[in-house]
């Protein structure tokens, strides 16, 4: 059994609808979904706010690239286009696989080309980050340490003003 945190994001089109539909194309294997927050775009700030959420899911037999191949799957079924010119660009969904552990809570430790685990930005998200602590308030975030902490430190803290929850918005269901 491997669990996963992904965190979803979408600035482009019907946000909400395209962050349900990476909701409900997850399935069975959602375990918890945070609240959702909307965001500055981080990165490129010539673009629309971004709405934000976190999902921890498991599956017995997933390895990291199942779960990076699920994660491109939902962006494509959301239509999403990836501009080589535009690396954090406005997208219709963003999938990104954070971390993963084992059934025993170990973490797993990739860096490979296409996936690096835990993500290597990760400590700096606030739209990450904040999010996480929802549905897992005691988090670790492999060879940064605990989640509580890393937001109350800068760059994350400064950036948590910007973010707003959504309480409008729930996508549990």
């Amino acid at each position: 059994m491997t669990r996963v945190l992904l965190s979803l994001g979408s600035n482009l089109g019907e946000r909400e609808g395209h962050l349900r539909g990476a909701v409900e194309g997850l399935g069975e294997s959602v375990l918890l979904v945070s609240g959702v927050y909307e965001t500055p775009p981080w990165g490129d700030a010539d673009q629309p706010h971004y709405l934000n959420v976190a999902v921890l899911a498991v599956d017995a037999n997933a390895e990291p690239a199942d779960w990076l191949a699920r994660a491109q799957a939902l962006e494509r079924a959301a239509g999403r286009e990836r501009d080589p010119d535009r690396r954090f660009g406005p997208r219709t969904l963003d999938v990104d696989v954070i971390c993963m552990w084992t059934d025993d809570g170990q973490p797993v430790i990739a860096g490979e080309s296409e996936l690096t685990l835990p993500h290597p930005r990760a400590h700096l998200r606030a739209f990450v980050l904040r999010p996480w602590l929802d549905i897992q308030p005691y988090a670790q975030l492999p060879g940064h340490g605990w989640v509580l902490d890393l937001v109350k430190a800068e760059p994350v803290a400064g950036d948590l003003a910007e973010l707003r929850p959504r309480p409008d918005i729930d996508l549990n269901g």
